[in-house]
């Protein structure tokens, strides 16, 4: 068979080379909405796609009209290909190119929700979802770094979390420390 009389030969050569080439930065958004539509949280990598809030928000509003009623796991809007899952009152969204490999962009999915799901000890709701959303922060942060997947393990994304939130410094164990460690060195200065 000859490059003319192949269909996908000749899609391949007609196509822009630059979309077929191969990338780390996978995932161009995450966001999570609440059974509203309204945005909890958003993180965009590829902020020429979606330059402004506007813009942004309109997207997820037409992403959410789109699936939030939908029985799937995968959607395709606006030229993208977006990965999706509810729990409770709330959709989780990654979204991806509209060549990028669906497993890939689940995989991500399912391991922000698994780690949010062992973060917020199987209480994966708004309510809570609110209170821990610097926890929530960091979970994406292990996940996804500007667009590149980093860790696909919820395990090892939760591991990592907790060693973060043990060394902040402003954590109630830090705090207490620092009360204690500036009463004794009061205690020695008054001694003196």
């Amino acid at each position: 068979m000859t490059a003319q009389s192949c269909p996908r030969q000749h899609c391949a050569t007609t196509m822009d080379s630059t979309a077929l080439e191969p990338s780390l930065y996978t995932v161009k958004a995450v966001f999570i909405l609440d059974n509203d539509g309204n945005r909890l949280l958003s993180k965009y990598y590829d902020l020429e796609l979606y330059p402004s809030m506007k813009e942004q928000k309109n997207f997820e509003m037409n992403v959410f009209n789109k699936t939030h009623k939908a029985d799937n796991e995968i959607a395709f809007v606006e030229g993208m290909t977006i990965v999706y899952k509810s729990s409770i009152d709330l959709f989780f969204y990654v979204v991806g190119s509209a060549q990028e490999n669906e497993l890939m962009l689940m995989a991500v999915l399912n391991c922000f929700f698994e780690s949010l799901n062992q973060m917020l000890r199987k209480n994966v709701e708004k309510r809570t979802l609110l209170d821990n959303m610097d926890g929530v922060f960091l979970v994406v942060d292990e996940i996804i770094d500007g667009g590149v997947i980093l860790e696909s393990d919820p395990q090892q994304v939760i591991e990592k979390v907790n060693y973060r939130a043990d060394d902040n410094p402003l954590s109630e164990q830090s705090v207490a420390q620092v009360l204690q460690s500036a009463k004794e060195q009061i205690k020695w200065s008054i001694l003196k």
